[in-house]
């Protein structure tokens, strides 16, 4: 007797599916992996989810229908696999997230993603849940910035979906594309490629019940923004820059990209970063190497809150490159300051919250 893949299609073809009353083949659940060798025949049947009421019985109607119309010396084996539930649609994505903030800069340079991790970092030191995406498809910082460059996601069942799981650490759940590429080689990605790992990173993970989700976007405006406007309801934007004149220029652009009447994403405050010198050894000195206030009247000008002034210290970079954010030491300038900058941060969303509605998920029109 000499076995072949239609044969076991004609036998499969008998068995009825009472989930979808139509035969086994119909009902698409044969899989791909059909293996014969000699006598001996395995495959797959794919189910809607483990939990089917009509898993046993069809496995032994398969296997019986074999024998049946094909020989009893068939030996067979089927596995059961389970079809993943769908990803939820735009507009119903991270349902237990309450507020999305995303940390930007007009320019790079200015120390973003310090102070996106340094956020994320104090607002868990404050109490609440808190993730972090670091969405800088093409720079990403954030597993050395945690000291989690080694760390390597791995994927849960939830709801019939295979998820990431995001690595945790003080307190922070937190994903970026950095644990998925070798961190010495440059990531050469088209557009599409990048906007397509970003969506995976947000709709494809176990993110969970969070309070804040801290969104480290990359430097200036480009695809990876319009992604994020276009995916999730944000709750507002902190604008990140230094005193100096030229990074002032590249926030007012960063400033006018979230407040454009197409995306009308709410500016909660600005933070000016490096906004004094202070050596280690003459802790009262302040020397405001980039200028002064800066920041400080730009958000006058542009009728935003002044979130923080965060100074520099020696510690702050060599916190970074270690894997130890300042704000882990409360009792440091610098931790203090990121302290502070997280209070003001529920403070603001508190009162947007209150007193503007719900961002709007920008809407892709084809022309």
């Amino acid at each position: 007797m000499t076995l072949y893949p239609n044969l076991i299609k004609e036998a499969l073809s008998t068995v009825i599916y009472p989930g979808t009353k139509k035969n086994l083949i119909e009902s698409d659940m044969l899989a791909d992996n059909l293996r014969i060798d000699g006598l001996k025949v395995s495959f797959s049947l794919v189910f809607p989810r483990d939990t089917d009421p009509f898993l046993k019985s069809t496995l032994k109607a398969a296997e019986a229908a074999i024998h049946y119309h094909i020989g009893k010396d068939v030996e067979v084996s089927i596995t059961p696999e389970f079809k993943s539930a769908p990803r939820p649609e735009v507009g119903k994505l991270l349902p237990q997230v309450k507020n999305i903030i995303a940390v930007s800069s007009g320019k790079g340079g200015v120390g973003k993603s310090t102070v996106a991790a340094n956020l994320a970092i104090a607002l868990a030191r404050l109490g609440y849940k808190v993730g972090l995406l670091d969405t800088d498809i093409f720079g990403p910082s954030m597993p050395k910035m945690f000291g989690v460059e080694q760390e390597r996601p791995y994927a849960v069942k939830k709801d019939g979906r295979d998820l990431i799981e995001p690595i945790e650490k003080y307190g922070v759940k937190m994903l970026s594309i950095g644990f998925f590429v070798n961190p010495d080689t440059a990531t050469l990605w088209r557009g599409g490629m990048a906007t397509s790992a970003l969506k995976q990173l947000i709709a494809d993970a176990d993110w969970g019940d969070l309070d804040y989700f801290i969104l480290d976007t990359p430097p200036g405006t480009s695809d990876i923004h319009l992604t994020l406007l276009q995916t999730l309801s944000i709750t507002g934007a902190v604008i990140v820059s230094t005193p100096q004149k030229v990074a002032l220029a590249d926030a007012r652009k960063g400033i006018d990209m979230y407040r454009n009447d197409k995306v009308n994403v709410p500016i909660l405050g600005l933070v000016e970063n490096m906004a004094w010198f202070t050596p280690k050894e003459l802790p009262d000195n302040k020397y405001y190497i980039f200028g002064k206030d800066g920041c400080k009247n730009l958000a006058q000008e542009m009728g935003c809150p002044l979130l923080a002034q965060i100074p520099i210290v020696q510690s702050i970079c060599e916190s970074g490159d270690e894997g130890k954010p300042s704000a882990l030491d409360a009792d440091s300038a610098t931790g203090q300051a990121f302290i502070n900058l997280a209070q003001a941060v529920v403070t603001v969303t508190n009162l947007r919250n209150k007193d503007l509605p719900k961002t709007k998920i920008v809407q892709v029109k084809n022309d």
